[in-house]
């Protein structure tokens, strides 16, 4: 079945007259849909850690667009809470967690093979999914990057400007480096199982790249993306990785050579014909059209989706949006979106 799914072909490598699709955060709360079986769990992380129900949010943009991918419907503050960390949601503010930022609070924190216990859920919900997908439809797994997972545990919540951890990096450098190095190890873990349970390509997302600068960005977001690629790649051979260095602009460049990501999804702040020209000679890119469209639609939307498809024709690509679609979003602006891409 894997040479006949959209997907997987452009992660093979193979340039197609229409470009297969899937939206970063399709499964969320722009959908009436989805919010029925939210407040059927009674609270987000409830959601999460129950496999008929976050199966069935995974399925329903499936079922009413026929995406050619499903993406695990999960959350990357998942690890801290397996590894020990406190972990809640704020109505209205979003995570908040108990703080790593002394050497006797990272010591705390459990082992890495203690993680499963946590997430056996979250295996449960892919193998699920492995079973109810339609059979072209690519199943998606992933996990938050270390860098991005680490400014939520040192923070203790979403910061503006990742300050708190860029302190510890340059303030207690071993203290940092060793979570990032818990962090690390237990992706390699929670992604090998969603594999093993089912997920047909696994995503790293790395939210706060950006926030990395020179010889930071290098060590702290594209060294531990290469770390986890190479060793899924090793446990897993075929598996297809996607990386996502959200806002790394001129970090993108090289990126999949770096890494050995199989593609480089691409944030919104970068343009189209720049990325086909200096990332997508590299191979198989994501992307990137602004979530704002799904808000505001109209020509607009269907200009730019044009554009976007017309940009990187001539190459390997997944259409996508820069970002996640957020919940103000109309879902007939989704199916504008996938008609313009279609050609309907």
């Amino acid at each position: 079945m894997a040479e006949t799914k959209k997907l997987l072909r452009a992660l093979a490598g193979e340039v197609q007259d229409v470009p297969p699709i899937w939206m970063m955060r399709q499964a969320g709360r722009y959908l009436p849909e989805y919010r029925a079986t939210r407040a059927q769990a009674g609270d987000f992380l409830s959601l999460c850690y129950n496999p008929e129900l976050a199966a069935e949010v995974t399925l329903q943009p499936i079922r009413r667009y026929g995406f050619d991918a499903a993406i695990l419907f999960a959350d990357i503050l998942l690890i801290p809470q397996a590894l020990g960390a406190d972990l809640w949601f704020v109505t209205g503010e979003g995570p908040r967690l108990s703080t790593i930022t002394q050497q006797s609070e990272f010591e705390a924190l459990k082992q890495v093979d203690a993680i499963h216990e946590t997430l056996s859920p979250v295996y449960e919900t892919v193998r699920i999914l492995s079973r109810e997908l339609p059979s072209e439809t690519t199943l998606i797994g992933f996990a938050g990057a270390p860098w991005t997972v680490a400014t939520y545990m040192i923070a203790g919540r979403g910061t503006p400007d990742q300050g708190p951890a860029h302190a510890l990096r340059e303030g207690n450098t071993a203290l940092f480096e060793a979570l990032l190095d818990r962090i690390t190890a237990a992706t390699i873990e929670y992604l090998s199982a969603q594999i093993d349970a089912g997920a047909e390509v696994v995503k790293i997302f790395d939210s706060w790249a950006g926030s990395l600068k020179g010889d930071a960005f290098l060590k702290y977001s594209l060294e531990p993306c290469r770390v986890i690629t190479q060793a899924i790649k090793d446990r897993h051979p075929g598996v297809p990785v996607i990386g996502f260095p959200r806002e790394a602009g001129e970090g993108y460049i090289g990126f999949a050579k770096k890494t050995d990501v199989d593609c480089v999804a691409l944030d919104n702040s970068v343009l189209p014909a720049w990325a086909a020209e200096h990332v997508q000679v590299d191979g198989c890119v994501q992307g990137n059209l602004a979530s704002s469209h799904m808000v505001t639609g109209g020509q607009a939307l269907v200009d730019e989706t044009r554009q976007i498809v017309e940009a990187f024709s001539k190459g390997p690509h997944i259409f996508n949006l820069g970002h996640g679609i957020t919940p103000d979003a109309d879902p007939e602006n989704v199916q504008l979106m996938i008609d313009t891409v279609r050609g309907r």
